[in-house]
């Protein structure tokens, strides 16, 4: 087995040792995060970091906790897909407001924590298995949810048991708006909101596990495209009993995408109607319910999804929150409605206040790059506080920041204090073992950024077949100057290959404009752009050998993968297609219809986005992997094969392995690496390893000659997913 594909197995990716899930508590002092112990461990401990000294702590152990910690509890696991956590051990905790207390979920036993190490984590006790544990302000009481109650310790079960989930966040929400919690603490510490979920009018979903047909098919409440959506209510929960509903016109905005205390005496929430068309910031009285619209967003197409750290009240009382340019060309901040920053930055979110100023991270020259700045809230002046090549991050509190960056060389992150001292919470990741410099340029007369990774050493006029390995939907970029995306990609250079990745419209950061062409529809944009970059490449890159184009993706790039070589054959030669969804009727509804519309109102949108009608044009070989995950269930491929091979001969497809889309182990990353090399080449081209520097720990192999699959015929697109 190839010696990097195993390596990136064995470290999840180069993540494990990584410090992740960072917090400061209110003053500023405390730095607390995740990390396991080495770049094999895939155990994440509970951190802190003292910003008067610099000292790390390790907290809490998850091995010295539970040494034989068995089976997850299904809720704990199903929370650890949701959010793509690919780390075992401690996956998340939460502080109490005055940063000196955390609390954790461990195999479904909670476990209380505080920041001097003195003693031992504590068991906090819980009516059974138990999840999303939030103290209070004083960390004196801590809530958390158990068989879809909520509850308080000290005390007892406070949601009624009415048939309803209480506490946790609703598919749509968690996976599509945004909003990943259920249940928030009010300043005081004393009364609670929290979501309370009726999904019994959904449908559900049965997952059967092939390799324990002993086991009983698994279900949950799912969604889908034109059906019923979760009924969702917000509740204020008093220590007496007492329970208040807050009040909107839930039928008309049934998306709650964001909520949470202002103050003792109001709470903001943000709610959508179902075609994310109409966005409401709202302002609630905690004591009567009632509810005032303090902004309206309106879009023909939809609204955009809130930056994080928006919207937020300043301290003086003007309401942040994010918009679009009146030039439609950029995201942008406004303060009471009128915009604060102009059309040449791309406000990607809010990290807070520092020096009076906001804290905000941008793109200003290159969408591959991001900034970070301080804007003048009265002004609008912006100053670069991390600037230059790169993708720079920041958090803050109280006048200390934590900034990190990431380019060719690696990963950095360094805390500053008021005081001017300067700290660096420990890596223990493995090293990148490529350095990568891919080549950034925009193309076509539209300005699509595109992204070309060359095997290293590779001569001047030698001719590449291409692969293309992009992921191509809404919600995520691929070409960025983050050096982690490169690794796998330069991999694949190094097996012969020009690697293109292209960011279509309908990703994000290039601009509002740039995003919203996939309105009523993702195939047709999707392909086009994906073609029109690639010949513009070729015209630039004369080594690109077009006659030789092979495709790879995961999720949405898998079904970019799949429409390749079913639509245009003439282009694509091959692909490997990784959990593509391939009929988005059997998508969810957030984010489907926000995309396509109502499939009872628009069939023929979603007829044109299905595969399922180009199957019998298949002319090219195309492999497939059906995920586990619960968003595209496996009956997307199924469906697609059973398509395939109603239309005569079985369609050349192979190895279906059920994996999760998250899952980190060896096998996985083994299996998703090997068997598309294995496949791509086979099917339309000899390729051979190139001679070169190898990474650290990389063992060559004897080059080998594949057999060539006979005359192309065509060539075409997609790649990779981060999991979504």
């Amino acid at each position: 087995m190839d010696e990097f594909l195993r390596l990136s197995a064995d470290t999840a990716r180069f993540t494990h040792g990584s410090p992740r899930a960072f917090s400061f508590g209110d003053d500023g002092r405390l730095l607390w995060f995740l990390r396991s112990t080495g770049p094999t461990d895939a155990f994440d401990s509970l951190w802190v970091l003292d910003t008067a000294t610099g000292a790390e702590t390790r907290l809490a152990d998850p091995r010295a906790l539970s040494p034989e910690p068995g089976e997850l509890p299904v809720a704990e696991r199903r929370l650890r897909e949701r959010t793509r956590l690919v780390a075992a051990g401690i996956g998340s905790y939460a502080l109490s407001g005055d940063g000196r207390r955390a609390v954790f979920p461990l195999h479904g036993r909670l476990y209380a924590v505080t920041c001097d190490g003195a003693a031992a984590p504590e068991p906090v006790p819980a009516a059974g298995p138990a999840l999303d544990p939030r103290p209070n302000a004083d960390g004196s009481r801590t809530a958390y949810v158990s068989d879809d109650a909520l509850y308080v310790h000290p005390g007892g079960r406070i949601s009624p048991a009415d048939g309803a989930r209480w506490g946790l966040a609703e598919f749509a929400a968690a996976e599509e708006l945004g909003r990943s919690r259920g249940h928030w603490w009010s300043p005081d510490g004393v009364t609670l909101l929290a979501a309370r979920v009726d999904e019994s009018a959904l449908q559900r979903r049965h997952f059967a596990d092939p390799a324990h047909p002993e086991l009983p098919a698994e279900d949950f409440a799912y969604p889908e495209a034109g059906g019923p959506n979760a009924d969702v209510q917000l509740w204020v929960l008093g220590p007496d009993g007492g329970r208040i509903r807050l009040d909107w016109d839930a039928e008309a905005y049934p998306y709650v995408s964001d909520a949470g205390w202002e103050s003792a005496t109001e709470i903001l929430l943000t709610v959508q109607d179902r075609l994310q068309r109409n966005v409401l910031l709202l302002a609630a009285d905690p004591a009567t319910g009632r509810t005032t619209e303090l902004s309206r967003t309106t879009h023909p197409q939809w609204v955009d999804p809130l930056l994080p750290g928006t919207p937020a009240r300043l301290p003086d009382g003007r309401m942040l929150t994010a918009a679009d340019t009146p030039g439609g060309t950029a995201r942008c901040l406004a303060l009471d409605g009128k915009p604060l920053t102009g059309e040449g930055i791309q406000v990607r979110a809010v990290a807070g206040l520092h020096e009076g100023r906001l804290l905000i991270e941008a793109g200003l020259r290159d969408p591959a790059e991001q900034q970070v700045l301080l804007l003048d809230p009265d002004s609008g002046e912006l100053t670069p506080l991390a600037d230059g090549p790169g993708v720079y991050g920041v958090s803050a509190s109280a006048g200390t920041l934590l900034l990190t960056s990431a380019d060719a060389d690696g990963i950095r992150r360094t805390v500053r204090t008021p005081d001017g001292r300067e700290f660096t919470p420990a890596d223990l990741s493995a090293p990148l073992p490529y350095r990568v410099e891919p080549v950034l340029e925009r193309v076509t007369e539209l300005g699509i950024p595109t992204a070309l990774v060359l095997p290293r050493g590779h001569v001047p006029g030698r001719r590449l077949p291409v692969l293309m390995d992009s992921y191509g939907g809404p919600g995520f970029q691929d070409v960025s100057a983050e050096p982690r995306r490169w690794q796998a990609r330069q991999w694949w250079a190094d097996q012969g290959f020009a690697v293109v990745t292209v960011d279509n419209r309908g990703t994000p950061y290039v601009s509002p404009a740039h995003t919203h062409a996939m309105y009523r529809g993702f195939s047709d944009v999707t392909l086009e752009d994906q073609v029109a970059a690639l010949r513009a490449l070729g015209e630039r890159h004369r080594d690109l050998d077009l006659g030789r184009v092979g495709v790879r993706g995961w999720s949405y790039g898998g079904y970019l993968s799949a429409m390749a070589v079913l639509r245009r054959p003439d282009v694509f030669h091959a692909a490997a297609a990784g959990a593509a969804p391939t009929d988005f009727r059997h998508y969810d509804t957030a984010y489907t219809e926000c995309y396509l519309g109502l499939p009872q109102e628009h069939p023929e949108v979603y007829e044109r986005d299905s595969l399922i009608p180009d199957a019998p044009r298949l002319a090219r070989r195309c492999c497939w992997s059906r995920p586990g995950r619960r968003q595209r269930h496996p009956s997307h491929t199924l469906r697609l094969s059973r398509a395939l091979h109603r239309r005569g001969p079985p369609a050349p497809a192979a190895r279906a392995a059920r994996r999760h889309a998250h899952d980190p182990g060896r096998d996985a990353g083994e299996d998703h690496g090997g068997w598309k090399l294995e496949f791509l080449p086979a099917a339309s081209w000899a390729c051979r390893p190139v001679a070169g520097p190898s990474p650290p720990g990389h063992r060559k192999r004897a080059p080998r000659t594949l057999p060539s699959a006979g005359p192309s015929l065509s060539s075409r697109d997609p790649r990779q997913s981060p999991g979504k």
